[in-house]
C-alpha cells in the first residue's frame, strides 16, 4: 500500500510540474504594421505584417515558430507559417517581419470584388499562434483593422 502511495505521489508531482512554466510570464505579441505590397509579376498584391514581441522575463526567449492567417473582407485567403524567428534577450524586444502571398484562387475573388465596387480600404483579421520554447502553452494573438487602399493615391 505505501508503494502505491508514493507512485501515486511521484506521478502527480511530475504533472504538477509538467503545466508549470517557472514563474515566467508570456511573452506580448501586438501587431504593429499590415500593409500590401507589390508582388512581382502578380496582379494581387502580397502582405508583409509586422509584429513587436516584448519579453518581460529576465531570461532569453526563444520561438520555434509561428503560424498565422489573414482574412480579407470576411474571406480567408493567406495562411503560412515561419520558423526565422530571433531570441529576444530577457526585458527586450524584437520586430518580426513575416511575408504573406496570397493564394491564386483567394486573390481571383479579393480581385473581382475590388473591381466590382470602389472601395477605399478593406477590413482584415490577423491570428498567428507562437510557439515558445520551454512554455507549456502556445502565445495566440489575433488583430483586427482596415487597410487603406487609397494611401499613396493621389
Amino acid at each position: 500500500m505505501r508503494i502505491v502511495f508514493l507512485v501515486g505521489l511521484t506521478l502527480l508531482m511530475i504533472s504538477g510540474c509538467a503545466g508549470f512554466d517557472g514563474g515566467r510570464e508570456p511573452p506580448t505579441v501586438s501587431v504593429q504594421s499590415f500593409r500590401a505590397v507589390p508582388a512581382p509579376g502578380a496582379a494581387v498584391p502580397g502582405f508583409e505584417i509586422g509584429l513587436l514581441i516584448l519579453n518581460p522575463n529576465s531570461q532569453p526567449l526563444r520561438l520555434q515558430g509561428v503560424a498565422y492567417s489573414i482574412d480579407l473582407d470576411g474571406k480567408s485567403l493567406i495562411q503560412g507559417v515561419s520558423n526565422d524567428l530571433p531570441e529576444i534577450e530577457g526585458y527586450g524586444q524584437a520586430s518580426v517581419t513575416l511575408n504573406a502571398a496570397v493564394n491564386v484562387l483567394g486573390g481571383i475573388r479579393l480581385l473581382s470584388s475590388l473591381m466590382s465596387e470602389s472601395r477605399s480600404g478593406l477590413d482584415y483579421e490577423f491570428r498567428a499562434r507562437l510557439d515558445p520554447v520551454g512554455f507549456s502553452r502556445d502565445i495566440r494573438v489575433s488583430q483586427s483593422g482596415r487597410i487603406d487602399l487609397e494611401a499613396g493615391r493621389h
